[in-house]
């Protein structure tokens, strides 16, 4: 149901499939967005797709149809939230090795992946002493907001974030299970391979990310503490999904972002 205050559908979206006409299939997925007037950033490559889209309701679903279409994608994941405008300057799709470059990408996750942590089931999780919580995404992110408890790995980039497990091995190690999470998904079914293959037993992942928590869990039950960073122009949204447009940002949040508001270009996302 479209929100009369805020008209903007948003969608957050990701698929790991093969995808071997990826770059086929660019100009016509750019085409048919730009026809309905909808803006945003998505990244394909061989092994999939992902990114952010936006617009007006009724020309966003005809978008999400178009893709379901292609039978790759029947039931690729889809993230909804609503913004009182377009957070968006332009309509891009982009060719890419990786649609979330971790640096060591040959990590699949339709073959080895964590556990997936329904929202409903993540606070018994990371509240267990015997669980290591780890925030997945970069320093400015986290100093925006974090669950309770979460290990910050102080990263810029993604493709830090494996040499900071193989630096941090004996502490993490001392608990027997780790959870992860990250924006909407993606980077956790990347980063948990990551700790499979590196000998973890019991990795978890928060299925859907933190939107997704913060869309299934009340705010009275929450643990999910300040906001949550988006790649976008909204910059972050609320416990309600309510977008922050860039307001009482910390130091390290803003001066992040400070290059990309001079040239108004969207600042280039690990997750999106």
């Amino acid at each position: 149901m479209t929100h009369k205050l805020t008209p903007i559908l948003v969608c957050a979206l990701y698929k790991f499939v093969e995808f071997a006409d990826f770059e086929d299939k660019r100009a016509p997925l750019l085409d048919y967005c730009k026809s309905r007037g909808i803006r945003g950033s998505l990244l394909i490559a061989r092994e999939g797709i992902n990114g952010t889209i936006a617009g007006e309701e009724p020309q966003m679903r005809d978008v999400i149809a178009y893709l379901r279409k292609d039978p790759r994608f029947h039931d690729i994941l889809i993230k909804e939230s609503w913004a009182k405008q377009v957070p968006f300057k332009r309509m891009k799709v982009r060719l890419k090795q990786a649609i979330v470059n971790m640096g060591v990408n040959h990590i699949n996750p339709n073959d080895l992946v964590g556990t997936y942590v329904k929202p409903e089931d993540w606070n018994a999780l990371i509240s267990d002493p015997d669980t290591v919580v780890i925030d997945t995404r970069n320093d400015y992110e986290f100093a925006l907001g974090t669950f309770k408890g979460a290990l910050d790995p102080d990263t810029e980039t993604f493709k830090e974030f494996p040499e900071w497990v193989k630096r941090n091995g004996n502490s993490l190690r001392t608990k027997k299970k780790v959870a992860m999470f990250c924006t909407g998904g993606i980077r956790c079914e990347r980063a948990t391979g990551l700790m499979l293959e590196q000998g973890y037993d019991d990795v978890y992942h928060l299925e859907g990310g933190i939107l997704n928590y913060l869309e299934s869990v009340p705010q009275d039950e929450s643990l999910w503490k300040g906001e949550c960073f988006v790649f976008d122009d909204r910059v972050s949204v609320d416990h309600n999904l309510d977008a922050g447009w860039g307001k009482n940002l910390p130091e390290k949040t803003r001066r992040i972002l400070a290059p990309y508001q001079i040239d108004d270009t969207p600042i280039e996302a690990d997750e999106s």
